[in-house]
């Protein structure tokens, strides 16, 4: 399904319109799209392309609803909790984090994770604070900030929401952020760990991450070792670890040579510990 939603992407961004809303039409008898209502799909054309011009606004909102029901799914902790008097203790060493309006939350999971999304919204599983020391949580935070500020976060985001106003023929932003609701929310969430982000994408955050960790005084070798806490935990013989640690590989993969990578930074650094 998600490849043919990809061809659907690729013909719109080529403007192609009345050609795609013929692909649709076809892509819609194939059995990958039966569950797919065609009138919808069809109609959905006008509603992809817009979906391409989405401002940036109107993509932090959409992000706002889906992190609202998010929350809501899973136990955020309270700011009286040790993890959270923790996390901010963590955050509070940022100075540089160049005007982002963030917001940062730990939800209470045995999941090792984290995520940042497009409105800024940096979530932190407990189960990844109990993997990690400080400096690693930091670094890991360094990484999601550097795909918000690469813009690879709201990317990632706005091709979610264009997939699903694709699926269900969706024909304005609002009906869009109308269907944001805890119904669709696994989907987006499936969408985006399908999209996982690229080499080029991934050593780009890691060098963020190293950047804030030099220019706040953590380890330099913080991002490194954090990876290798990652490849650790996902070579357990334990399948339970595993899978514990398997969503954040999903989103986030090649860590063996990005750990390389980023400890060639770091050994190449002469400007501090």
């Amino acid at each position: 399904m998600y490849l043919c939603i990809l061809l659907l992407l690729i013909l719109l961004k080529m403007k192609k319109v009345l050609f795609c809303i013929a692909v649709i039409s076809t892509l819609t008898s194939c059995s990958m799209f039966q569950n797919v209502n065609k009138e919808k799909a069809v109609n959905a054309g006008s509603m992809a392309v817009a979906a391409f011009f989405i401002s940036d606004n109107e993509i932090s909102s959409l992000c706002s609803e889906y992190m609202e029901t998010m929350d809501k799914q899973n136990i955020v902790l309270p700011a009286t909790n040790n993890y959270v008097k923790r996390l901010n203790g963590i955050t509070k060493r940022f100075k540089n984090i160049g005007g982002m309006n963030v917001n940062f939350a730990v939800y209470n999971s045995a999941v090792v994770n984290a995520f940042a999304c497009g409105d800024g919204s940096v979530r932190i599983y407990s189960g990844l604070m109990n993997a990690m020391s400080d400096d690693e949580i930091f670094a890991v935070i360094g990484h999601e900030l550097g795909h918000l500020q690469n813009g690879d976060t709201r990317n990632n985001y706005r091709n979610a929401y264009l997939a699903l106003a694709a699926r269900e023929g969706l024909a304005s932003v609002s009906e869009l952020a109308a269907w944001i609701s805890e119904s669709v929310v696994g989907d987006i969430a499936q969408t985006l760990a399908l999209a996982a982000f690229s080499r080029n994408q991934e050593y780009k955050a890691d060098e963020a991450a190293f950047n804030h960790c030099v220019a706040n005084g953590v380890d330099k070798y913080a991002m490194y070792k954090s990876l290798n806490v990652l490849i650790k935990l996902n070579g357990s013989s334990d399948r339970g670890v595993v899978a514990r640690v398997s969503q954040m590989f999903a989103t986030h993969p090649d860590s063996e040579k990005r750990a390389a990578k980023v400890k060639a930074l770091a050994d190449n650094y002469k400007g501090g510990k």
